[in-house]
């Protein structure tokens, strides 16, 4: 009989203590020991997690007004430029704007987490002046505490299936992508693969605008589709798409965050970026959701680009699945190229078990999405 549940039923046995809630990795056991339909019938929530980089990460600021007050023109935090183009002290930081003394070496990445964990900040701000705000500079120093408003608010996050990275050319790449050797000597990829939050749920049946989610440690929410969104790509038998697709915004309370779920990256003669801790619980409605959160490693398939190739559309040279890119190494044209993630398995697997947690213990409700996301958008390039 096909099992059918209720946000409403799953919550009320989450209040009571009485969910079963196990990460992506402990259903793999359950199914191959009841089923689809008998851990359909036993799971209520799977936990799914990825801690990986992303450039389109930042953060809005409110620092309060000074005496006498200034309209924020140009600012700088730590010597890391930060848009001054809001209100009079509203401010949005991104997490690649490298400093102007330090390069990328340290960038708004750097500034974000530095505000997480508590350190002072040097707050620069500069004004042509105006009858309201008088001021024209200020110099002093901002803690999360001493600020008003501090929200994450990442752009682009969570992505679904991106590709693999090779080089066959014969020169180094220094990419977003990590260092990739020449003549093919490394595979380097990003994602936690069968625990990834957008592998399991691969039409967005339960992710969408206001999902409640884990965010680097604290509760956040999904806001919009993330940018670069495409959900009509296409895809394998199980649902999964063969390349980049769907992306997710999302915002929470940065003051509430912690360096052990977001920490700044520096990529070798690139930039600077974010590492994020994303999990998203997913309640186990029916069969077929469960069939979805079932899919392992060996199921999920990407495509290997060639990063060598100067053009939007680089050419896909071999697919594979996660579980030959997770052994270490993949076969192409006869030759054994060792792999490497840049995403942390570690993390997500902690993640995913802190979620967990949160859910089993801790009365973390699920929240339905308000909105569902578009199922058949395309991405649109500059000409």
């Amino acid at each position: 009989m096909p099992v059918k549940k209720t946000y409403e039923e799953i919550n009320d046995k989450i209040s009571k203590g009485k969910a079963v809630v196990v990460t992506a990795e402990e259903l793999t056991g359950i199914v191959e020991e009841q089923g689809i339909a008998g851990a359909a019938s036993y799971v209520d929530v799977v936990t799914t997690a990825t801690f990986g980089p992303m450039c389109s990460s930042g953060a809005f600021l409110n620092f309060g007004h000074s005496d006498p007050p200034i309209r924020m023109e140009r600012i700088e935090l730590n010597n890391v430029n930060a848009y001054g183009g809001l209100a009079a002290v509203d401010s949005y930081i991104g997490a690649t704007e490298p400093s102007k003394d330090k390069g990328i070496e340290y960038g708004g990445a750097h500034v974000i987490c530095d505000l997480i964990e508590g350190k002072k900040i040097n707050l620069k701000a500069y004004s042509h002046g105006t009858d309201c705000y008088p001021r024209l500079e200020l110099d002093t120093y901002i803690t999360k505490d001493s600020i008003n408003e501090a929200y994450l608010f990442n752009p682009r996050n969570c992505y679904q299936n991106y590709a693999a990275a090779i080089n066959t050319s014969d020169r180094t790449l220094y990419t977003y992508m990590g260092v990739l050797q020449p003549c093919m000597g490394n595979v380097n990829y990003s994602t936690s693969g069968e625990l990834s939050p957008l592998l399991k749920d691969p039409y967005l049946r339960t992710i969408g605008i206001g999902t409640k989610i884990f965010l680097a440690g604290a509760q956040g929410y999904i806001s919009w589709q993330g940018t670069q969104f495409a959900s009509g790509k296409t895809r394998s038998e199980n649902g999964v798409p063969l390349s980049s697709a769907c992306t997710l915004a999302v915002i929470g309370d940065l003051k509430q965050m912690s360096t052990e779920y977001i920490r700044p990256a520096v990529f070798e003669n690139y930039g600077t970026s974010m590492f994020v801790g994303i999990g998203i619980p997913i309640p186990v409605l029916d069969d077929q959701l469960l069939y979805s959160l079932s899919v392992r490693n060996k199921d999920i398939y990407t495509g290997i680009v060639d990063y060598s190739v100067p053009s939007l559309n680089r050419p896909v040279i071999a697919r594979c699945s996660y579980e030959e890119l997770r052994s270490g190494y993949v076969v192409i044209e006869d030759k054994k190229i060792k792999t490497s993630p840049l995403s942390s398995l570690y993390k997500a697997r902690k993640i995913a078990l802190e979620l967990k947690k949160w859910v089993a213990e801790n009365g973390f409700t699920l929240q339905p999405p308000i909105a569902a996301f578009p199922t058949d958008t395309m991405l649109h390039s500059l000409n």
